[in-house]
């Protein structure tokens, strides 16, 4: 399986979006465990055709989706992606997800995180990063705080889920919060 070391990390990488990963990512959205904290994934029904017409998508449009790669292995890990791209204001929404659960909770989230941070604020030049996820999620909570992440808010109630309505947890990094810049070591 091809991959593409885009945006290299000690322990991860990121590599763009592609068809040999549309088996993973159709896994991880048809597993409950990993969907629900997501967001709209668990919801729908996901097929690998699908899967496939979605990274199309992507590729067309040229969508800053990567997948998160383990170094050692070679093995896709999870992805991240910003999305709602303004470039007039220089901002952008971010997800992740790691999707194979033995890396879960072992940093590499961490590391994905700041490597498409590094990404967003030294290579596409943007201002302001923000993401939304749910109350209940607290280890992600607890990720983005570790990476420099901020509350700025809370949507009440914004998630009904097996009849019990949960808060979204609002959180933003501007550029001048980010720190050292991996990508500045390529700049001679």
């Amino acid at each position: 399986m091809p991959h593409y070391r885009k945006l290299v990390g000690q322990r991860c990488y990121l590599s763009p979006l592609s068809h040999e990963d549309a088996d993973a990512h159709t896994r991880w959205e048809n597993d409950l465990a990993v969907a629900i904290p997501l967001g709209d994934e668990a919801y729908t029904p996901t097929s690998l055709e699908k899967m496939h017409e979605q990274i199309d998508a992507a590729l067309r449009s040229q969508a800053h989706v990567f997948s998160i790669v383990e170094m050692e292995s070679e093995l896709t890990i999870g992805r991240c992606v910003l999305f709602n791209l303004d470039s007039v204001n220089r901002r952008a929404m971010f997800g992740i997800v790691i999707g194979e659960k033995e890396y879960q909770n072992r940093g590499y989230g961490q590391e994905a995180t700041r490597l498409l941070l590094d990404y967003a604020f030294n290579l596409l030049n943007l201002n302001s990063i923000m993401l939304g996820t749910f109350a209940f999620n607290k280890r992600a909570i607890a990720a983005y705080k570790k990476v420099g992440f901020r509350e700025i808010g809370l949507r009440r109630q914004a998630r009904i889920i097996g009849r019990k309505a949960y808060d979204v947890v609002l959180m933003d990094m501007l550029a001048d919060d980010f720190g050292e810049s991996a990508i500045s070591a390529f700049i001679a």
